[in-house]
């Protein structure tokens, strides 16, 4: 076909949002072909035209027959649109619709039906718009209506004749073009024809719209016309042959930044990845240093930060390899990992959701060592394997991946890894070998191409190339023949090795082959190479096999002729030798030099010999240069130079040589493991530490430089076009003054509503969104940031004098440089792109605009920092919020006497002017002041801050004063002068602690909390937001206090009422700033000294309970914030409010690795979602605190409040992002906290066989220590040893179940249990631990237990040994004893053969964890030994053992029973996702806690993990085995599985990380772990204990992967309280609810094989250590009543319920009759226990005796109520029935609303 290599002339662009919309809402491109020129159809028809050459075809003549093979080979291309541009008057020659031209109106209808017949989708332009000579004649321009409705009748022709065929239309291609006298009547066209359209197309998929060039984008987006387009054409005009005019015309195209998995990614082990060659090679210690990349970047765990970088940097696409073996850990598709496979759908997802195209290369380097084994790619076998591999990633990834990278540098794999042997796999023959490799991967290559393009391009509509590396070769002597000959083949050997087949014939150059053949000739003895042959076929299917040509260069080299003689190798058989010249900038690397021109004649080198047919595009794919890893290693100049000047190469070879250069990629992103150096060069953009298991990525400068490129898209001094939005006015919905507050305040309200509730109330998480637009920000100040202090004319604030002089901070810390933030305005911008903020909240230096603090001193360069700020915070859509006065006053307003001067409101208001003029076009939400009520009173009270003024009685009040009147001049001149033009709101933003009363159920207690806010936030907002005057309770104190102290006057200074009238109202939103809560109780303080302090009468004390941070008194409380925000909504009449400032400290030593202020923003940003969404308080923004650690003014630089770390101790002053970055950008993405998956309720049932349990043990309930000749157990001795059980409790009566068989049967069928799981006393049945001695009492107690259940068809679990091990056994050893093990087998063949007969489930051992560690480890459990838990361990996993084998061999086959063991373990996460060494820890966690026990039954040993530390750790501390025993091959063999079922106990999920113990040689040091808990997981009466229900699921999908699907039943699983009694446990039920949900999910949807759950416990019983304080129990024991009654909690009804229904039935379906419960018990009227707003607190009634128990009167009403309930039901059948039906309806509706609450939850 002639045509089929040439270029498009015009491409028509279409894109969705980007142009109109915020930048995070950018949607991907469509380019689109078309249309046909006149050209084309010549070429096509082989026919001359007639038309000039860059005319459209408009039909006027025959279309071509050759054209639908056009169209097929576009297709084939990856197009998938193409442009029809209809002629107007072709079709119309009489502009009337009746008299169409037939043959023009046939020639369109068969273009479009070809065009849908080879799979491209028409897009229909109705008319460009210029009006047509010959209708202008008749009808007039656009500014005649006939004209208007000639187009409309067209239009609607058009429609009616190709609607059929089309689905999108462009009613006028170029609106730009119109002057504007004609624009609006085009548009009124436009609409009509697309509101015409709806009309005949309701329901049809694609639209109308218009098109105008890229730079006209404002025709659309800033009209009303955007509401009648259904998508956005822009135009751009591209030149195919020189690409110069698309750079101006569209940034943010060309620009990338890549990885390589190898290098980065680190997991070498994780989650079923493969060996490669390079871990391989790693391990063998050949790389410098003996490094390997096990870990490298740790990028496998941190995505979101390697994201957070490219964001940062703003490139648009990102290319990276994907690891072969981590997807195929053997290299073929029988091996995949499902796992590996997710990590790179997340990278994907992750870059999509920033806006970043992913470019993948599918192998650079990293070949699975498998593979490799059986030759690597000298096997030709490889080329269907890397087929497939391919054709599995083109699968899972294409739909969002569009470029592709088939390899990379293969010249360095053939030549390094199979040539000298320098990579590996470290072959060394570069005879065959690198040949045959080469030809290996040019087939695969090949056979990659074809599978996306025979399979996955028409769906996917990518692009394949390949990523070829090469030097630029320069003759040594350019005026010499041979030595341009001899560069000639330096290029041939190197990059037309594989350039040439792939891009020319699909064969070798003619110029490798003919001086292969020479060598051959002249080596006969010798042969230095051997050059494989390719089959015509084989080279017709390598031809051609690029879509894009991918070229990484890095350095030239100047090449001489030289006789290579017989050695092989490039030089050797090239017969050449390559130099550098000593005047090139050298680099880290031995190979790099700095010759950038080369990159240009590269470029146009590679046009003219492999693009000159095709006109591909080239991608450059990698270019960079390496730095050392020592000496400065952020300010990397070098490669800024390097890179400016290889960046104006390609620029050049782009817009002057015309080659078509498309992509520019800089290598790298970061520094990684660069192959045999190791991490001793640094290719990264961005430093990464090494050294540091964070391994923290911190931005160099050419991280900055690179931004800047690609921000003007190259090195354009104009500007370009950026998305910078329109600046809209915003209406002030301040509110109308209120009243005066009442003392105390009405807010009041806010302590009754909310400091009743219960913990669970307080601590469940409320998941949801804020509405859009809300403001998500970060803040800074000017002093904390700038630095600068003197710098461009900037004069001295009060806080230079202050810090400057020595003592007055720690370590003499001051803001004279702090983050220089003057002087790196790029870096800031970079974070603030980073993290996607909506807002970024900033004070302006008021010294820096007017140094002395006046007009008349005015700094322009200070000015314009400003202006640079303000720019580039909106060029990248970020709303400036400035604060006008941050603390900083100019000194020479000090020394008139700073805000303690009256002139200060003039001077003050006269900057504000200034600064509203002179900004206010761009910033519309202004604050005058920040915290005023610090200003006055640390700075004029206390005198702590600058100026340090110590007048507490009277500086505070009379600053307040003048601050106040400041601030409310300020507003009036903004409103009077700059409102109506600029639109803004003015506001000022004040601090508040929250403050709780110490006894809300004592008055003055609320009235002195009230007070405190009052004088804190009141102080200033009561004159702004109210009545322009001072709180009611604060003149009355201060009046007050002023009398007594003998003064004529109130110290607090009085508003005239001209003043109030012009002081309130002055705020159009309500900011405040809020860090914690404080804890205050009314207190009579001192008269003298005179002091603002002591007119508060209150003291104020943390609140304990909370957590600590590295400020004192200053504890995260993050309820507080809810109810912070209410008291405002309340107090303020319910104002529009920006939480301005909130953060947490940490101490210098915590880096970036700051968990606390994660857990401080999951918690208080949810508070602040909590008020907004379920207490309705208009919340309108959320501002951290801060953007970067900074001056944290008296505590220096000891303390950080930063998202990013500072370096302060480096000039450069780097800005690392923390973990908390991370964090906060995906709370900013989601808009809140949307509901995970994780806590959405599953609706549904278990099987029916499902087995419904409850529990208990027999030291923890029979009681009856000494009765019936029992024998005394280790818990006997332990409970009565002193200091071992709180409170001194003990188990010799417990529940007295001994004696309660009927008892305890009796609230088991209340529960409706199918099985109950109990446990048998060792030492009631075998009194000195041996069966020597039956103790018949003891086996007929169980016996009628058994057969009592068996009448209630009840099934029993029967635990042989839950902890009370016989004490004549422990005296000789216990479980240290190794003849324990016989005594056991013995013990279980007693309970086999007389209870076996009423027992078809046994458990062994319950939770053999516990006995070991905590009974034989800690010493905190019975028997009390230390440091013995390996050998007890040992002993109870083969006693196990012993016990399974004799039931298995004696009794199975008779008694038809199943026996296990019940193995307890938490599940575990690791502390910080994002690293790996907390990902180890979570891992030893697991396998020291389950594995330890569960691989030894499961797998016949322990987990080689525990085996391989313990041993290590011995060794290393000189002992001569490993402290953990080993099991002989019998006992291996004995031990594997011995198991029916896993038996599972689990309570709660703990974050772990990892602790070095140094050599200390026990359990704790061997795992190595310490434990946490997420602050939002909700406490409960045991320490240990947190809700969290997600790591129930977790934890059985683990071993049902672990340990091959193995049935499962939870023996135990529970919650505890202490503390008050409450019959209404609404977080036991809640807890129950959600695991059991849990498990439902990880049956239903994970597989998980479940039998059975059993609830913990049945009976709040005797909690071993704990003894009673902590009570697990369904059921509540009234130890206060020596009857030991049973009572119901709710929770016991909840279960039953739950039971009933074998799950949750789906409410939606309607009300389900398993949901009638049996009335509930409880001790107040059920509450809401989800996010509801909380109840009043109950009355407190007074106690009354209910079966020994002192209840109050109603909770005793409801208890008595509930066993009369009972009897009657047993009593009166035939009433109760009819009682039933009574009920019926009510019940009915409590179930609606049982279900909704599970929903909710």
């Amino acid at each position: 076909m002639m045509l089929l290599g040439k270029l498009l002339s015009l491409c028509l662009f279409t894109v969705f949002g980007c142009m109109c919309q915020d930048y995070d809402d950018q949607r991907e491109a469509v380019f689109l072909a078309g249309p046909i020129t006149s050209e084309q159809v010549e070429a096509l028809s082989g026919q001359p035209s007639d038309w000039a050459l860059s005319d459209t075809f408009d039909c006027s003549h025959t279309l071509p027959s050759e054209s639908k093979e056009y169209f097929e080979y576009l297709q084939s291309r990856g197009v998938t649109h193409f442009k029809v541009p209809l002629s107007w008057t072709q079709l119309l020659p009489t502009g009337q619709s009746s008299q169409p031209q037939q043959s023009v109106l046939t020639c369109y209808q068969t273009l479009l039906k070809q065009l849908l017949e080879v799979g491209l989708e028409p897009l229909v332009i109705l008319h460009g718009s210029t009006v047509p000579d010959i209708l202008r004649s008749r009808y007039g321009g656009w500014e005649s209506q006939q004209l208007v409705e000639m187009f409309q009748q067209y239009a609607e022709f058009v429609f009616v004749q190709f609607g059929g065929l089309v689905e999108s239309w462009v009613t006028l291609s170029s609106m730009d073009e119109l002057k504007e006298s004609d624009l609006q009547s085009a548009l009124d066209a436009h609409i009509n024809v697309y509101q015409r359209y709806h009309q005949l197309f309701p329901q049809r998929v694609g639209g109308v719209s218009v098109g105008v060039k890229a730079n006209k984008a404002p025709i659309i987006c800033d009209t009303p016309l955007l509401q009648y387009s259904d998508f956005i054409s822009i135009k751009i005009q591209y030149d195919c042959n020189s690409g110069r005019e698309l750079a101006d015309e569209l940034q943010n195209v060309l620009w990338a930044t890549s990885s390589e998995s190898f290098k980065v990614e680190g997991g070498w082990m994780e989650d079923g990845k493969g060996e490669t060659i390079w871990d391989r090679f790693g391990h063998e210690n050949k790389v410098f240093d003996n490094q390997t990349a096990d870990l490298a970047c740790d990028s496998y765990n941190k995505v979101d930060y390697d994201v957070y970088l490219l964001r940062g940097l703003h490139v648009n696409t990102f290319q990276f390899s994907i690891s072969w073996a981590r997807i195929f850990p053997s290299g073929h598709r029988s091996s995949q990992s499902e796992k590996g496979a997710l990590h790179y759908d997340k990278l994907i997802n992750a870059l999509l959701e920033s806006g970043i195209q992913p470019v993948v290369t599918l192998f650079h380097w990293d070949l699975p060592q498998e593979l490799q084994g059986y030759g690597g790619w000298t096997n030709a076998s490889i080329v269907e394997a890397f087929k497939d591999y391919a054709d599995f990633c083109f699968s899972r990834f294409g739909g969002r991946v569009k470029t592709w990278n088939t390899f990379s540098s293969p010249w360095v794999v053939s030549h390094a890894g199979y040539g000298t042997g320098e990579h590996p796999p470290g072959v060394k023959d570069y005879v065959v070998s690198s040949y045959q490799v080469t030809h290996n991967i040019l087939k695969s290559h090949a056979e990659a191409w074809h599978v996306y393009n025979d399979k996955h391009r028409k769906t996917q509509g990518g692009k394949v190339g390949i990523a070829l590396n090469s030097d630029w070769a320069e003759p040594m002597a350019p005026s010499r023949p041979e030595d341009v000959a001899a560069a000639d083949r330096y290029l041939q050997f190197m990059l037309g090795w594989f350039a040439h087949p792939i891009f020319v014939n699909g064969d070798y150059p003619e110029t490798l082959k003919t001086q292969i053949e020479q060598k051959i000739d002249e080596c006969p003895l010798s042969v230095p190479a051997k050059l494989p042959v390719f089959t015509a076929e084989e080279s017709k299917r390598i031809h051609g096999t690029a879509d894009f040509f991918g070229l990484n260069h890095y350095t030239s080299r100047l090449v001489n002729n030289s006789a290579g003689g017989c050695n092989p190798g490039p030089h050797g058989v090239g017969d050449f030798q390559a130099h550098v010249d000593p005047l090139w900038s050298s680099t880290a690397s031995d190979w790099i030099y700095s010759a950038p021109w080369g990159l240009r004649r590269l470029l146009n080198y590679i046009s003219v010999e492999y693009l000159n047919v095709t006109k591909l595009p080239i991608h450059i794919t990698g270019n960079g240069m390496p730095t050392e890893y020592s000496g400065d290693t952020i300010n990397d100049t070098h490669r800024v130079e390097y890179m400016k000047s290889y960046i104006n190469e390609a620029l050049k070879a782009t817009h002057i040589d015309g080659v078509n250069v498309q992509r520019f990629t800089v290598q790298s992103l970061m520094d990684g493991f660069e192959g045999p150096h190791g991490y001793s060069e640094r290719f990264g953009l961005h430093h990464v530490d090494f050294d540091l298991a964070d391994r923290p990525r911190t931005p160099r400068q050419s991280a900055y430089f690179y931004a800047k490129v690609i921000e003007h898209n190259g090195f354009a001094s104009k500007k370009q076009l950026v998305n910078t939005p329109k600046m809209t006015k915003i209406e002030s919905k301040k509110l109308s003054p209120l009243p005066p507050s009442t003392v105390p305040s009405q807010a009041m309200t806010v302590w009754n509503k909310f400091s009743s509730q219960t913990t669970l109330q307080r601590q469940l998480y409320h998941y949801g969104t804020f509405p859009e637009g809300f403001s998500w920000g970060v803040s800074s100040s000017a002093y904390q940031i700038e630095g600068g202090w003197n710098a461009d004319g900037k004069g001295p604030s009060v806080w230079d004098t202050f810090t400057q002089k020595p003592g007055n901070t720690p370590a003499n810390a001051n803001g004279d440089v702090a983050c220089d933030s003057y002087n790196r305005l790029d870096e800031d911008l970079y974070m603030l792109r980073a993290l996607r903020v909506k807002s970024y909240r900033f004070s302006m230096s008021w010294s820096r605009i007017f140094p002395d603090g006046r007009r008349s001193s005015l700094n322009q360069k200070g000015v314009d920092y400003y202006n640079r700020l303000i720019d580039g915070l909106l060029a990248f859509n970020i709303t400036p919020m400035v604060t006008l006065y941050h603390w900083d006053l100019p000194q020479a307003l000090q020394t008139l006497g700073g805000w303690d001067n009256v002139d200060m409101i003039d001077i003050f208001n006269d900057f504000c002017d200034f600064c509203f003029a002179s900004f206010g076009d761009r910033v519309k939400l202004w604050m005058t002041f920040n915290q005023p009520h610090t200003i006055a009173w640390l700075g004029y009270g206390l005198g702590t801050i600058p100026p340090n003024v110590k007048k507490p009685g009277t500086a505070p009040y009379k600053v307040a004063h003048n601050l106040i009147k400041a601030h409310a001049k300020a507003y009036h001149t903004y409103d009077d002068k700059y409102r109506k033009s600029q639109g803004g709101l003015v506001s000022i933003a004040l601090n508040a602690d929250w403050v709780e009363p110490e006894d809300v159920n004592v008055p003055r207690e609320v009235v002195a909390a009230d007070r405190a806010l009052q004088f804190q936030l009141g102080w200033f907002a009561h004159p702004i937001f109210k009545n322009g005057d001072y709180p009611d309770a604060m003149k009355w104190q201060v009046g007050n206090k002023s009398e007594l102290q003998g003064l004529s006057e109130t110290r607090l200074p009085s508003f005239t009422e001209e003043e109030k009238s012009f002081i309130k109202g002055t705020a159009d939103m309500f900011c405040v700033n809020h860090y914690t809560t404080k804890i205050a109780s009314h207190a009579t303080l001192r008269l003298s000294p005179q002091s603002y302090e002591y007119d508060l009468d209150l003291t104020v004390a943390e609140e304990g309970d909370s957590p600590t941070t590295a400020i004192s008194e200053q504890r995260a409380v993050a309820w507080g914030l809810r109810r912070l925000l209410n008291w405002i909504k309340e107090e303020y009449g319910d104002p529009e409010i920006y939480v301005t400032e909130n953060g947490v400290a940490t101490d210098s030593k915590t880096t970036v690795d700051d968990t606390d202020r994660v857990f401080y923003y999951k918690t208080y940003a949810d508070e602040a979602l909590k008020a907004h969404n379920l207490d309705g308080v208009k919340v309108r923004g959320y501002i951290a605190t801060s953007l970067m650690d900074s001056f944290e003014w008296l505590n220096g630089y000891k303390v950080g409040f930063g998202l990013h770390h500072v370096d302060f101790t480096s000039p450069n002053r780097q800005r690392t992002p923390k973990r908390s970055a991370h964090y906060y950008y995906h709370v900013i993405k989601d808009n809140g906290f949307p509901l995970p998956d994780d806590e959405k309720i599953l609706y549904g049932e278990f099987p029916n066989a499902f087995n419904w349990s409850t529990a208990s043990a027999s030291y923890q309930i029979e009681g009856s220590w000494r009765t019936d000749g029992k024998g005394l157990s280790i818990w006997d001795k332990f409970a009565h040893t002193p200091l071992r059980v709180s409170n001194s409790d003990n188990g010799d009566i417990a529940c007295d179940s001994y004696n309660k068989i009927d008892k305890d049967i009796a609230v088991l069928k209340k529960l409706k249990v199918t099985h109950y799981r109990l446990s048998v006393s060792w030492p009631r049945v075998l009194p000195d631990g041996t069966n020597n001695y039956i103790n018949e009492a003891g086996l007929n107690y169980y016996k009628r237990l058994l057969d009592a259940l068996k009448e209630a068809n009840i099934v029993p679990q029967i635990t042989l040994y839950h902890w009370d091990l016989p004490l004549a056994l422990q005296r000789v050893g216990g479980w240290e004893n190794e003849t324990i093990v016989q005594r056991f087998r013995d013990y279980a063949e007693v309970l086999f053969s007389r209870l076996g007969s009423r027992v078809k489930f046994w458990i062994t051992l319950n939770e053999p964890y516990i006995v070991a560690n905590l009974g034989y480890g800690y010493g905190t459990f019975a028997p009390g030994i230390i440091g013995k838990q390996y050998i007890a361990a040992h002993n109870l996993i083969k006693a196990h053992a012993e016990a399974w084998h004799i039931y298995n061999d004696k009794y199975r086959a008779t008694q038809g029973g199943m026996i296990s063991i019940t193995i307890n373990s938490d599940w575990t996460e690791p502390r910080n996702p994002y690293k790996q060494e907390d990902v180890d820890a979570a891992n030893r966690y697991l396998q020291f806690f389950l594995g330890w026990f569960a691989h030894p039954i499961f797998k016949g040993d322990y987990p080689d993990l525990m085996k391989t530390i313990v041993r290590e750790r011995s060794l290393a501390a000189g002992l001569p085995a490993s402290r953990l025993p080993e099991f002989t091959p019998a006992e291996i063999q004995r031990i594997k599985g011995t198991h029916d079922y896993f038996g599972l106990n689990h309570y709660t999920t703990v974050l772990s990380y990892p602790v070095d113990l140094g050599n200390q040689q026990d359990y704790e040091g061997d795992r190595g772990t310490g434990v946490t808990h997420d602050r939002t997981w909700i406490g409960s009466g045991s320490f240990w204990l947190k809700i969290t229900p997600f790591g129930f699921r977790k934890l059985l999908k683990f071993i049902k992967d672990e340990y091959g699907n193995p049935p499962v039943y939870v023996t135990e699983n529970g919650i505890s309280e202490r503390g008050e009694v409450t019959l209404n446990d609404p977080h036991r039920k809640y807890y129950y609810e959600n695991y059991i949900n849990q498990a439902l999910k990880a049956q239903v949807l994970d597989g998980v094989d479940l039998k059975g759950y059993t609830a913990w416990s049945l009976m709040d019983n005797f909690e071993w250590a704990a003894g009673y304080s902590e009570r697990f129990g369904l059921f509540f024991v009234n130890r206060s009543d020596p009857n030991l009654p049973r009572i119901p909690k709710n929770s016991a009804s909840r279960y039953a319920s739950i039971i009933n229904c074998n799950g949750f039935p789906d409410p939606a379906l309607g009300p389900h009759e398993c949901l009638n419960p049996e009335p509930e018990a409880t001790d107040a009227p059920t509450t809401q226990t989800t996010q509801t707003t909380p109840t009043t607190p109950t009355t407190t009634h007074n106690p009354v005796d209910f079966l020994g128990l002192k209840l109050a009167s109603d909770e005793a009403e409801v208890a008595l109520n509930v066993l009369f309930a009972f009897l009657f039901v047993s009593v009166l059948g035939v009433i109760c029935v009819v009682y039933g039906l009574m009920k019926t309806r009510r019940k009915l509706k409590k179930a609606v609303v049982e279900s909704g609450r599970m929903e909710k939850l």
